[in-house]
């Protein structure tokens, strides 16, 4: 009828070698010594380079992405161009939305390592980076490479290799939006399809009619009638009686009927139907045997459609039908193969003029119609326009578009995207609100694979659910609101999606994506961060409160840090005594002037003097980090081990203590002597 069908990738050597031995000793003395010292030195390169890649993760995992990046940068210097540390650095770009950084650093490991070796994941986000550089022909290369490491992901099915960028859009469901599809509880294995809703009825068609015993030999199918079924809503649900052939005498003949459309009174109904005969008997063929289909109206008398009438612009040799009406119901829109038209259907209007009497139909121009099929119109109480076509760019088959045409002639469809568009025939869209009264709710047909039948129809309930994360920063010690605190928003794959700054209230505020986790981290100047983990639900506008407490670096002529831990009878910076050093170098970069002089204490454990010893060395290890990193030596007055001389706690020799009351007389002091 009316759907699809009308308008349907190794001994001379040993003698040279002996002859060769007694001159050769003597220099292999020397040589071994210094070979012995090249071996050294590259030990502690690497152990350095090691030691330094760790804490670069160390910052990585806790999101310290610009930390991270100059750590990993540093040992690329070194000479460290491990897959890691090269992925990690376009991680590091990627995650703060750093498009030509991150591309440029998955294409170097993806060059060195080549795509064998390498997680297809890294291979995804380097296709991603290139899309937003706008690269589309490099992409689309390490797509088709994606597609054969991964070819049952879901992101590449339906791919379309002429528009990768714009079918990845078209082919994920904005994160932000909840659309819920539910498929209608009456469909059958049969074709159902196209739902108008007025006055608590719904109509649609239907092949379900068994009792007939007449196929139709494109589907083998029962012919279409239109049926009708009560819909009743409340706040939460909405129920659906028992569908039974629309109330009418003689709109239901033996052949197709199907798409229609109601006047805003109730009292004109508009609708597709095969080329009958007036006594609805038999079928009307062209001279090649084809049967075309027709647009009618009926009138409402009582709770009946009759007064049945052809509109005048059919004809017996093209087919006109799939009917919507304009908000004001002063022109009516339909689809048709008539001569004059762009493609193999096309989008007409018509005015109406009174009685039966309308406008010359007027094609709605190539912004709306294509080489290709437009069908199914219609028009929401907006103007917004609706069509479905396979012409257009699209995820497969026919796809559902909307279009500002009818209000600005200029503007070009826009392909709703999934999921009400898949890779299979999706048409017929219908709501009975406009965009402004925040109800998006409606109903669209599609034959896609998880249906009943052939097509169905389902509803859909989308709306926009998103909720605030806010907060206020302050400092932890005295609890006084902090201004200017760098507030980030990253989410689960650990990317920055929004940055502010605190106002003069302490206070920041974000927008956030309902069923989503998030880190917020609060950074500023001469404070340690502050971090906490956020969690949303399904509730839409909720307010989730997260304030955030930094601790001061500055505190009583001190850099005052966590404890610096060292491992038992060693002075060698771990990594997480890095990590925590890591403050004293941003505090001194921020304060260039700055002179410290740093202090190491140890608990009483051990001889006197040794622990002495051990105390100062661990106190010129540190300064020694502190130097690597940048900072001159002069700006450190002193680094000395004073041992178990100035203990905090009873915890002398002798006396019987805790680990942790041990631990608290290890400890490092970082005095400021000049700012």
């Amino acid at each position: 009828m009316m759907k699809r069908p009308l308008l349907p990738e190794l001994n001379n050597a040993m003698i040279n070698y002996t002859r060769m031995f007694h001159v050769t000793i003597e220099n292999n003395k020397k040589t071994h010594m210094k070979s012995k010292f090249l071996i050294l030195l590259f030990v502690l390169s690497s152990t350095i380079m090691i030691a330094q890649e760790k804490l670069a993760d160390k910052f990585f995992s806790n999101f310290g992405y610009i930390k991270a990046t100059e750590l990993y940068e540093e040992v690329l210097k070194k000479g460290d161009t491990s897959l890691h540390v090269l992925t990690r650095l376009g991680d590091c770009y990627y995650n703060n939305s750093k498009s030509e950084k991150a591309a440029y650093w998955y294409g170097k490991a993806l060059e060195k390592y080549g795509d064998d070796d390498i997680n297809p994941e890294y291979i995804y986000k380097h296709i991603q980076s290139l899309r937003s550089l706008g690269h589309y022909d490099e992409a689309d290369t390490w797509m088709k490479t994606f597609m054969e490491i991964q070819n049952n992901d879901s992101r590449i099915k339906g791919y379309n290799p002429e528009n990768i960028a714009k079918y990845n859009e078209l082919a994920s469901t904005e994160k932000n939006k909840v659309v819920k599809l539910h498929n209608l509880p009456f469909n059958t294995k049969y074709s159902d399809f196209g739902a108008f809703v007025h006055d608590g009825q719904l109509y649609f068609a239907s092949a379900r009619n068994t009792d007939d015993k007449k196929l139709y030999s494109w589907n083998q199918e029962p012919f279409l009638d239109i049926y009708q079924v009560k819909v009743d809503k409340d706040v939460d649900t909405v129920t659906y009686g028992t569908p039974d052939f629309i109330t009418a005498e003689k709109v239901n003949t033996d052949f197709h009927e199907a798409s229609i459309a109601i006047t805003n009174d109730g009292n004109t109904m508009y609708f597709t139907r095969d080329n009958v005969s007036k006594s609805n008997k038999k079928v009307k063929y062209d001279k090649k045997g084809t049967t075309h289909l027709k647009l009618y109206k009926a009138t409402l008398v009582g709770e009946q459609w009759t007064n049945i009438i052809e509109l005048p612009f059919n004809d017996e040799v093209f087919s006109t039908g799939h009917p919507t009406l304009s908000p004001d119901n002063k022109q009516l829109y339909f689809v048709s193969d008539r001569e004059g038209g762009i493609g193999n259907t096309d989008i007409y209007v018509v005015d109406i003029e009174g009685g039966n009497q309308y406008s010359e139909p007027r094609n709605l121009g190539e912004t709306i119609n294509t080489e290709g099929r437009e069908m199914f119109p219609f028009v929401a109480k907006d103007s917004t326009f609706y069509f479905s076509s396979d012409g257009h760019l699209n995820l497969g088959f026919l796809d559902i578009f909307k279009s500002n045409l009818l209000k600005d002639d200029t503007a070009e469809p826009e392909n709703l995207g999934a999921p009400y568009n898949s890779g299979y025939d999706d048409f017929a869209y219908f709501k009975n609100t406009s965009e402004a009264e925040n109800e998006h709710t409606g109903y669209f047909s599609s034959n896609r694979p998880d249906g009943q039948g052939g097509d169905d129809i389902y509803s859909f309930d989308a709306s926009v659910c998103i909720q605030m994360i806010k907060g206020i920063a302050r400092n932890l010690n005295t609890n006084e609101i902090l201004t200017g605190v760098t507030v980030k928003l990253i989410n689960e794959v650990g990317k920055v999606i929004a940055e502010v700054e605190t106002n003069d209230e302490g206070s920041y505020e974000f927008t956030a994506d309902c069923n989503s986790t998030y880190t917020v981290i609060g950074t500023k100047e001469d404070y340690k961060d502050d971090q906490k983990k956020v969690t949303t639900d399904n509730e839409h506008e909720k307010l989730t409160e997260a304030d955030l407490y930094l601790e001061p670096l500055i505190s009583n002529s001190q850099i005052v840090i966590n404890p610096i831990f060292f491992d038992f009878d060693k002075s060698n910076i771990r990594t997480d005594a890095q990590y925590e050093l890591e403050n004293i170098v941003d505090v001194m970069r921020a304060h260039p002037n700055m002179v410290i002089k740093i202090e190491s204490h140890t608990d009483s454990r051990g001889r006197d003097k040794y622990n002495e010893k051990l105390s100062d060395r661990r106190a010129k290890s540190t300064m020694e980090y502190i130097i690597s990193r940048g900072i001159a030596r002069e700006r450190i007055e002193s680094a000395i081990g004073y041992g178990e001389y100035q203990l905090l706690n009873k915890c002398s020799n002798g006396v019987k203590c805790t680990e942790e009351e041990h631990q608290l007389n290890r400890r490092s002091y970082f005095y400021i002597l000049k700012e």
